[in-house]
């Protein structure tokens, strides 16, 4: 597989991947190729990304859980400054996974990446004073088309870890209002990405 190790299947979440690229480095510094097709295919990995996004956060910042409802996405995520807590829940219906989160910790010094096939809500907390997070997507964002999931729903559970420091949570008001996982009826088909149901309660 080239440049690439894949680890597949992260918490027995079917299509959710952690990919670790190959670095090469002497005294001059290092060198590492964050994307290469080939190798992806060569992994099994079948994705045509359409877009790249960059943002910057500073520490506390949680951003999430964020889907596209009738125009799934998926995403290729990756740290290139920072440290920040990756999360993504399984919303395909059909799915032994349904509901299910894997969060996985992205910085720039790991290098990991992680490879969110649709059908999947998505957030990340940041851990360091600031990070720089990079994402491809293979579909292109549409506005009014946003939901999204509650990051503290019970139901998922997710165990967001905190700052040594004890820094608070700093969310967009947005965030802080999207409803659990039971009443927000988004399902994604297992095997199409494709909405099953799409209706949003607020």
């Amino acid at each position: 597989m080239g440049q690439i190790s894949v680890t597949y299947d992260v918490d027995g979440i079917k299509g959710l991947c952690v990919i670790t690229p190959a670095v090469h480095g002497d005294s001059r510094g290092s060198f590492m190729e964050t994307y290469n097709r080939r190798d992806m295919e060569e992994a099994g990995l079948q994705y045509s990304f359409v877009q790249d996004c960059q943002s910057l956060s500073k520490k506390g910042v949680l951003r999430g859980l964020h889907f596209q409802k009738r125009f799934p996405q998926a995403k290729l995520v990756r740290v290139i400054r920072g440290a920040v807590y990756d999360v993504a829940v399984d919303l395909r219906a059909g799915s032994p996974t349904y509901g299910k989160y894997h969060g996985e910790l992205l910085t720039a010094e790991n290098k990991k990446q992680l490879l969110i096939p649709r059908g999947f809500a998505h957030g990340f907390l940041v851990l360091s004073e600031e990070a720089e997070y990079c994402y491809k997507c293979d579909d292109f964002y549409y506005a009014g088309d946003e939901g999204g999931v509650a990051w503290n729903d019970p139901d998922i559970g997710i165990d967001w870890p905190r700052a040594a420091d004890g820094s608070p949570l700093i969310l967009s008001e947005k965030d802080r209002k999207w409803p659990r996982l039971q009443d927000a009826q988004i399902r994604w088909d297992e095997t199409t990405g494709k909405p099953l149901e799409v209706e949003q309660k607020t």
